[in-house]
């Protein structure tokens, strides 16, 4: 099977917190899944560095656009780097290969017929004299009545809107009422694909829930034009004729950027022929992480523009939308610091020990919540006690009972019982895996550990190794190969520690695929043995952040 696993691209104005790296982390499990699995996988994202609101703060700085983008870019690439989140091509919207991409495609369009020119009313700041697209308005959803709006969405309906939709509008800069200018505007015709687009939505059983709802309401109260254009000088030219000065909106070229990023990935490696092999051939499964605010995009706009395209490519196979993820009860917030940024959490623990929690606390079906005493609980209670003592119990008896050598023996019944009640477990992972239940699959992993630590106790092998050393050995070649498997899986969740545990073990190169993960090893001899995970004191991580706040420059923002 071939497989495009995207993550949304996190626009580059600031450092993800840990809401937006939920997208990141589960794309990135997913496709670690996919490869275990044993299939193609192309695994791409990027930074997107167009639009309105780095135009503005470049203007304030009194510095090119670029300028600030490049430095973001380059902080969050390594952020990703350390996370060990394992794209194939992190990329960029200012990449020539993008921009290209970008400008052909939409030429295409508009010679398909599916693109046209109108002039509009458009909101104009006279205070700051440029026009108000998309986030620099605000003002009341006229819809469900949400006070702070933005121009292009509501982020309380998830309604898409125009900025002129707002009730009582205000410059999202000075707070000005906005005046109305006319301007000339090029527009997609997206109602054109309402039926195609509704027949691929109810036909699609892999879509979450809230992601086919939303879009069938939305086709429901019936679709509109998007304007495809912006008058930023921050952005990629518009290709139409007449359309000189104008960019293409923000929103409606970074989702072609799962494409392009995908292109300039072969372009690099001299294959441009597995291009056409993964994006035209409809044996390929499309599948993007995103959060449920970006559900309309995903599941609307970009399919009718594949369609409209005319080029082949293949619509999404899903759209792996989440709820929201919350700090303590509340919104994260850049403006009062509330929530971690990525570049803190690494300040205050391992990558892993996050990328453990915010898996294991995933918002698959409601919201979830991040709060200081539960990490802790869960990093205490089930990566500490339960996996990492397991594995601890283990290989420390191999080092101090065996001389450090994986005992040549058979396995007894008991031991192959509990050995084949973990492969079952394993298979739930894959599973649920497959059915996009990240979370769920985590917790299966967990249980094999607690299988495994229950074998461990009831068999007593510190008594057998003196009174029954057949037994013992059994159990011990048991437990070994149940860490084997348990490193194979804990691969696509924890990386850095499944690597770590896999040379502790004394095997070489990195954890095995699913298929050879319960295969029986003998005789192996184990490395230096040292703890994987540690306990956890919320109050000593909370003031380590304030720590990291006072006296450490945390580049947050572009401010």
């Amino acid at each position: 099977m071939r497989w495009i696993i995207a993550s949304a691209w996190p626009y580059i104005n600031a450092v993800p917190h840990l809401g937006t790296l939920i997208q990141v982390l589960s794309s990135d499990v997913y496709a670690r899944y996919r490869r275990k699995a044993g299939d193609e996988v192309i695994f791409v994202s990027g930074s997107d560095e167009h639009g309105t609101p780095i135009e503005i703060e470049a203007i304030k700085k009194g510095v090119n656009p670029r300028e600030l983008t490049n430095k973001m870019h380059d902080y969050v690439s390594e952020l990703f780097r350390k996370f060990g989140i394992s794209y194939d091509n992190y990329t960029r919207t200012e990449s020539p290969t993008h921009i290209e991409f970008v400008k052909d495609f939409y030429l295409n369009v508009y010679k398909n017929g599916h693109i046209f020119e109108r002039e509009i009313e458009q909101l104009y700041c006279p205070n700051d004299k440029i026009f108000l697209p998309d986030r620099f308005v605000v003002g009341t959803c006229p819809y469900c009545g949400y006070e702070r709006a933005h121009g292009d969405q509501c982020d309380r309906c998830g309604r898409l809107l125009n900025p002129t939709d707002l009730i009582n509008p205000r410059c999202a800069i000075c707070g000005a009422k906005p005046i109305v200018k006319r301007t000339k505007h090029w527009f997609f015709d997206l109602p054109k694909f309402s039926d195609q687009l509704k027949e691929y939505i109810e036909n699609n059983d892999q879509l979450p829930d809230n992601a086919r709802a939303t879009s069938l309401a939305m086709i429901k109260d019936g679709l509109k034009p998007r304007s495809l254009t912006r008058d930023n000088k921050w952005g990629i030219p518009a290709p139409f004729p007449g359309a000189e000065g104008k960019t293409i909106y923000v929103w409606m070229e970074a989702v072609l950027g799962y494409i392009s990023a995908v292109k300039e990935h072969f372009d690099r490696a001299g294959k441009p022929d597995e291009f056409e092999k993964f994006w035209r051939n409809k044996e390929t499964r499309s599948v993007y992480f995103i959060g449920k605010d970006n559900i309309p995009f995903h599941t609307i706009i970009f399919p009718a523009l594949l369609i409209a395209s005319g080029e082949g490519y293949v619509l999404p196979y899903n759209v792996a939308s989440t709820e929201f993820l919350l700090y303590e009860g509340d919104k994260f917030s850049k403006s009062e610091r509330r929530g971690i940024w990525m570049d803190e959490a690494l300040a205050l623990l391992p990558a892993d020990y996050w990328r453990f929690y915010m898996i294991y606390i995933r918002p698959e079906r409601k919201d979830s919540n991040f709060s200081w005493e539960d990490f802790e609980a869960k990093v205490n209670d089930e990566l500490n006690d339960t996996l990492g003592n397991l594995i601890h119990r283990v290989l420390s008896f191999i080092s101090s009972k065996y001389g450090g050598e994986v005992p040549n023996a058979d396995l007894d019944d008991e031991s192959k019982r509990m050995l084949d009640e973990a492969k079952e477990l394993a298979g739930k992972i894959e599973a649920n895996l497959e059915n996009f239940r990240l979370r769920e699959s985590l917790r299966d992993l967990l249980e094999i550990a607690r299988v495994g630590n229950r074998f461990f106790n009831s068999r007593e092998p510190w008594r057998d190794i003196k009174e029954n050393k057949e037994r013992a050995d059994s159990t011990i070649l048991a437990s070994f190969n149940l860490l084997k498997a348990i490193a194979c899986y804990m691969h696509i969740f924890m990386p850095f520690s499944a690597e770590k545990l896999w040379n502790m073990m004394g095997l070489q190169g990195e954890p095995a695929k699913f298929s050879e993960a319960f295969n029986i090893m003998k005789g192996i001899r184990i490395g230096r043995i040292e703890p994987l995970f540690h306990k956890v004191n919320k109050e000593e991580l909370i003031r380590k952040l304030e720590k990291i706040r006072e006296g450490k420059e945390v580049l947050s923002s572009m401010e």
